[in-house]
């Protein structure tokens, strides 16, 4: 954060960073669906025979909409333009975002024409996953690229699920889609197996897995891509293991309304959202460890990320901000909550050069930010040498207010930090606690009045700041 920046200011753009940066669609000749990041919305929508409906697309990525029967196809949408279609019959019309998912999984959408019968995709809302890994089938077979397939695509579409995916070292100029399941993609050698998308406009992901459980991605690298390097969306069961990650237009290593996952031993460098998500699952069952996340825009974010996920035993250092879970009403399953961070080194970050999305410079500088979520521990981590917080609780102001409550922060080492080392903004509700850290203080004496014996934590509080409108950021 720029010297001279005062600490109310930080608090106040901290509370806002993470809201829509864009307008919510006006008023239109016809019923309009919104294209969210990764969400249409509404997600189903009710029209008269004769409606002219629109999509537009409010989010920062690019997207799409295909009609599930092939009907109609936009092509890419950018950031404010818009696609159109007339339903002149009576019926229920699947449609989907061909950049984060298929007919069936990921971004879709349905149009309910006249009295048609709704049959809804499910969503994070209401599917549920088994609590363990799917099991792989038995027998699976060896397909090598290139000596069997001529690409990693190839051999993808020739498999079956219980296969693995050899791919030897070379540079891959491809995009690959995954939707067969319990496939493991190996590379032969981690720093020769190189996807590039050489930011070709039709290169998104460098490889997206959609509605296929138990895939497996290991030992390879991914960047130039416009979105995402390795990228699971609406799946049971996932690993990303021995991945690196650098350069992409999004984020780094990425999973969305999945659950029991893994990412280790990773790494992720120079993307403007953040180098390793985890969002949109409840319970996720998911742990992060032994990664590096370095000069990205966040190092972790994960918004509506809750229950058993745990960050651990990690290198977060020299992002625009370190470790960011996050409550959004743009993501279902909110608010965010039960997610443990724990001896993890969060350190130097708040760097002016990296590449970051517009929204979330107000971060610069802060080490571990809880925005909006209950009950998550933060415990036994380093967090050194940031320019504005070492750790804070704060509120956010989004399409509602989501107040934080529950919280621990207890046993770090903060040192070094240029506003102050822990902060807890106000309103907070009630169980936040700070216990064991040490260092200085907003409120100060936050470990005396808001200890985690303190009568106080129990009735919440913290400093006050004005509360923006979500609009703030928009």
């Amino acid at each position: 954060m720029a010297a001279g920046v005062s600490v109310g200011a930080l608090l106040v753009a901290l509370m806002v960073v993470f809201g829509s940066p864009t307008p919510r669609a006006a008023a239109a000749d016809g019923p309009i669906v919104e294209m969210r990041d990764d969400v249409f919305e509404p997600s189903v929508l009710r029209v008269s025979a004769g409606d002219r409906v629109t999509w537009v697309n409010h989010g920062r990525n690019p997207h799409t909409v295909v009609a599930s029967d092939g009907a109609y196809a936009s092509a890419v949408l950018q950031t404010g333009q818009s696609f159109s279609v007339t339903f002149v019959k009576e019926g229920r019309y699947g449609y989907f975002c061909s950049l984060h998912g298929t007919a069936h999984s990921g971004m879709v959408g349905t149009i309910l024409v006249g009295a048609a019968t709704p049959d809804e995709p499910a969503t994070s809302a209401t599917r549920s996953y088994p609590d363990t890994p799917p099991v792989r089938p038995a027998g699976g077979r060896v397909l090598r690229v290139p000596a069997q397939h001529p690409s990693i695509q190839a051999a993808v579409d020739a498999a079956r699920p219980g296969d693995t995916i050899l791919v030897a070292a070379g540079v891959y100029h491809e995009a690959v889609k995954v939707t067969t399941p319990h496939l493991t993609i190996r590379g032969e050698d981690r720093d020769r197996v190189i996807l590039d998308g050489a930011f070709d406009s039709s290169r998104m992901n460098g490889i997206a897995v959609f509605g296929a459980d138990g895939v497996v991605i290991e030992n390879m690298t991914a960047h130039g891509y416009q979105l995402n390097g390795f990228y699971w969306r609406s799946v049971w069961g996932y690993r990303g293991s021995y991945l690196t990650a650098y350069n992409n237009g999004d984020y780094g290593i990425y999973a969305k309304d999945s659950g029991v996952g893994q990412f280790d031993h990773s790494y992720a460098s120079g993307h403007p959202d953040s180098g390793f998500y985890i969002g949109q699952c409840d319970p996720c069952n998911a742990v992060i460890t032994d990664v590096i996340a370095e000069r990205n825009g966040l190092g972790y974010s994960g918004t509506n990320a809750s229950g058993n996920l745990v960050i651990r035993d990690s290198v977060f250092r020299d992002n625009l901000a370190g470790i960011v879970p996050n409550t959004l009403d743009s993501s279902l399953l909110r608010p965010q909550h039960d997610a443990l961070i724990v001896n993890n080194l969060v350190t130097s970050n708040g760097s002016w050069t990296v590449p970051a999305n517009a929204i979330a410079y107000p971060l610069r500088g802060n080490g571990i930010v809880v925005v909006g979520g209950n009950r998550n521990i933060v415990a036994y981590n380093r967090v050194d040498d940031h320019p504005a917080i070492g750790i804070a609780l704060t509120p956010i102001v989004d399409e509602q207010l989501w107040i934080g409550a529950g919280n621990q922060v207890r046993d770090n080492v903060v040192t070094r930090s240029g506003l102050v080392d822990l902060a807890m903004l106000a309103p907070a509700a009630g169980g936040n606690c700070f216990q064991g850290n040490g260092g200085t203080s907003l409120p100060v004496g936050v470990e005396f009045l808001y200890g985690c014996r303190s009568l106080l934590a129990g009735l919440g509080g913290g400093v006050a700041v004005r509360q923006p409108r979500a609009d703030a950021c928009r």
